[in-house]
């Protein structure tokens, strides 16, 4: 093993341990929503900036190693893989940041008429992100279109969530501001959902070489 391929393990190792603290984030924004407890919400937060400052570390890193060996082939691929996971695995803590915020705005007012449970949505989310994960992890091609074909699951959650909205506005025009708020997890919840895709699909390309976004028709049809 070369001296950069020793530094692309180490990157590798770094970017799963942000993904596991951005995961945990991101259990923990849904649980602060379950519980309606604002001060883990603020935890959340709060905390965001140990994800920014460990995703500039981490990119910082893997642009040295493209500055010092000017890299080709599968080399060059698996560190502008590891740039772009780096980034998803960011945008997720923002957004299950995102997701706290939205209940501190609703939180005085809950229960506010908006009913949709978001047990199963976060559900399916934490494990198609688990799979993502593992995907590269094991360079598991085979885990990561799993984890692509739930995606759609979580898009179906979202519309779910859009309908009760109305419903909770018609029957509750005076919360209108909390109903909006506490519907907006869902988009918050499906963007991670997008991310995670985003993660599976740079797994593929890293292993197969192919860049598959924007094909994600072809490969429902081979692995539904």
């Amino acid at each position: 093993m070369t001296y950069l391929q020793k530094e692309l393990e180490k990157v590798k190792r770094d970017i799963l341990s942000l993904g596991a603290i951005v995961e945990d984030r991101f259990q923990k924004s849904a649980q602060a929503v379950r519980a309606n407890d604002t001060k883990l919400a603020l935890s959340v937060i709060e905390k965001d900036i140990e994800i920014d400052t460990r995703e500039i570390e981490i990119e910082e890193e893997c642009l040295k190693l493209l500055a010092l060996y000017q890299p080709v082939a599968v080399d060059l691929r698996s560190i502008i893989v590891a740039i772009k996971i780096n980034n998803d695995l960011e945008r997720i803590g923002d957004l299950s940041s995102n997701i706290s915020q939205r209940l501190l705005a609703a939180s005085k007012n809950l229960p506010c008429g908006y009913n949709y449970d978001y047990s199963f949505m976060v559900e399916q989310t934490g494990k198609m992100f688990k799979m993502s994960l593992d995907s590269l992890v094991t360079m598991n091609i085979d885990t990561a279109y799993e984890a692509l074909l739930m995606d759609e699951k979580i898009n179906l959650m979202r519309d779910e969530a859009f309908i009760e909205m109305k419903k909770a506005i018609k029957g509750n025009p005076g919360n209108v501001s909390d109903i909006i708020n506490m519907y907006l997890i869902s988009r918050h919840i499906e963007r991670i959902g997008d991310h995670i895709t985003n993660i599976a699909e740079e797994v593929i390309h890293l292993v197969e070489g192919e860049i598959i976004r924007h094909k994600n028709k072809e490969y429902s049809n081979i692995y539904k």
